[in-house]
């Protein structure tokens, strides 16, 4: 194997290994390790008046930092749950006259980043800070590739690797030097487990839907697309689950719900990736009104669940989770915030004053495509407490049932929190001839050269012919609401490995599809 690509540190450390394995240490053993106890476990419930419970502790983690005192030394060691400090004496991990495996495999043969296991007992240094005396120490796996340094010093990090590149790109590394990072992603675990406790006590049920799909619908969103050798026909990545939820409303199921991984083949900025998660619920015999107050509750359950109260910190705004939520309709959002009245105006109308507004339009944009832009741009955002914005034009909404009370409007809304849509859900469309014709305006936009424009699901169409009780749905954007909830600015912080270009080196073309 060729080593050329090594550094010089990976060359050294490559020969400690060979080394290790020539005096007869495994540096990878595969034997089950006794773990008993945790770091931080430990810091929180010793005393010296319990320290007889703990004088059998058996611990495994990775070297962080190592002060060489001769006979003795200090390390410190990261487990899952955080860092303890370790006391090493020659004398108990060398009982007897050879001081050898002290001396060479300790000092010399092991570097920061190596996991190891210690067995021995709890104490309190002259300092006053908990360690382990070890009585054994075992290497379990030598690491091979440095860690980046980070200084700490009473508590204080200096030096923290923050360069988006590194950070999202070796996420692995990323966690071991920066333990904030690992809360992040269990407030993230916090929040999902809070929305399905919240909707399984509801009696709702939580299914599975395809995640290839002959037809990507449930959205206006661009597809990709991929190719089924063994039927030999083309399928897309799922950019929605809808269609298929509201499917098993029609077959008999009151309150369907999926955690689903969807995907776009869009732009990449702070708030999009084209991997990414959404919670979708359907539940029959309720309609939007419902919805908006479940989604306070829930909203409310979550911010309690995972930040302990619902007042949350967001960048230099501190945003209230606790209900109940403004409401404003589209149009009035638009008026309040460009003085232009849109509820009356006809396609070129609303053209002329997108450009008005300088934002950019072209003639393969609908009526509805244009209030949406209109409202991304000089509205949305504006509204930094939770706000729904309720009562869309029919032609923003091709799923979504048409208004009780408000001719040319839907029951719809959008959830804004911080400037950015959260959530968005609908009194579902029942009407399977309205559906078809609704589907039929989408073609049309689509022959005018939009691809986020849906297609005709036909066996849809099928599945309302049956019949689908009155229905409210809703899609919650999981990644951008754990962006909330962790005070995270950008996407790339809440999902563990983001998507991100090739590496321009060995790794980007050893594995690089086959073209077909």
């Amino acid at each position: 194997m060729s080593t050329s690509h090594l550094s010089e540190q990976e060359l050294l450390r490559r020969e400690k290994l060979a080394e290790l394995i020539m005096m007869g240490i495994e540096p990878y053993p595969a034997a089950l390790y006794p773990v008993n106890a945790y770091s931080t476990d430990i810091k929180e419930t010793y005393t010296e008046e319990k320290k007889e419970t703990f004088n059998d502790v058996c611990l495994a983690g990775r070297i962080m930092s190592v002060r060489d005192m001769g006979k003795a030394n200090f390390a410190v060691i990261q487990d899952s749950k955080g860092k303890i400090q370790l006391y090493i004496k020659r004398d108990d991990i060398c009982p007897g006259e050879d001081k050898t495996q002290y001396d060479i495999v300790w000092k010399k043969l092991l570097d920061i980043g190596d996991i190891i296991g210690v067995k021995g007992y709890v104490f309190t240094t002259k300092t006053g800070e908990t360690s382990v005396h070890v009585r054994e120490l075992t290497l379990l796996s030598k690491a091979l590739h440095p860690l980046p340094i980070v200084k700490e010093a009473e508590g204080q990090t200096f030096d923290a690797v923050t360069d988006p590149e590194f950070k999202y790109r070796q996420r692995y590394a990323d966690l071991i030097i920066n333990p904030a990072v690992k809360q992040t992603f269990i407030k993230r675990t916090k929040l999902i487990n809070s929305i399905r406790a919240f909707l399984n006590d509801q009696g709702a049920l939580e299914v599975d839907t395809p995640v290839l799909q002959s037809i990507p619908g449930g959205a206006a969103a661009r597809p990709f697309i991929t190719h089924h050798n063994a039927l030999d026909i083309p399928l897309y990545l799922r950019i929605a689950n809808e269609l298929y939820l509201k499917r098993l409303i029609v077959g008999g199921f009151d309150w369907v719900y999926e955690f689903s991984r969807n995907f776009r083949n869009e732009g990449m900025d702070r708030t999009h990736n084209p991997e990414f998660t959404i919670l979708e619920f359907y539940t029959a015999y309720k309609d939007y009104f419902w919805m908006m107050e479940t989604t306070e509750q829930l909203l409310e359950k979550a911010a309690n669940d995972v930040c302990g109260t619902t007042d949350v910190t967001v960048g230099s705004s501190t945003i209230s989770f606790k209900a109940p939520y403004k409401r404003i309709s589209i149009y009035d959002a638009i008026q309040e915030h460009t003085g232009t009245d849109v509820s009356r105006m006809n396609e070129e109308q609303l053209r002329s004053i997108c450009k008005q507004f300088h934002i950019q339009v072209d003639n393969t944009m609908g009526k509805g495509k244009l209030i949406d832009e209109l409202f991304g741009a000089m509205c949305e955002k504006k509204y930094i407490q939770p706000t729904f914005i309720i009562d869309y034009p029919v032609e923003m909404s091709p799923l979504t049932k048409k208004h009780r009370d408000k001719h040319g409007l839907v029951e719809r809304f959008e959830l804004i929190i911080n400037g950015k849509e959260i959530a968005n859900a609908y009194s579902e469309l029942n009407d399977p001839i309205d559906q078809r014709e609704r589907f039929e305006e989408q073609s049309k936009l689509m022959e005018r050269g939009d691809d986020e424009a849906m297609f005709i699901d036909y066996d849809f169409l099928r599945a309302l012919e049956y019949g689908m009780p009155p229905t409210s749905g809703i899609g919650f954007g999981i990644d951008r609401l754990c962006m909330l909830l962790t005070n995270s600015s950008s996407i790339q912080d809440v999902l563990l490995f983001p998507q991100m270009r090739p590496e321009q080196n060995n790794f980007s073309t050893i594995n690089a599809p086959k073209e077909h």
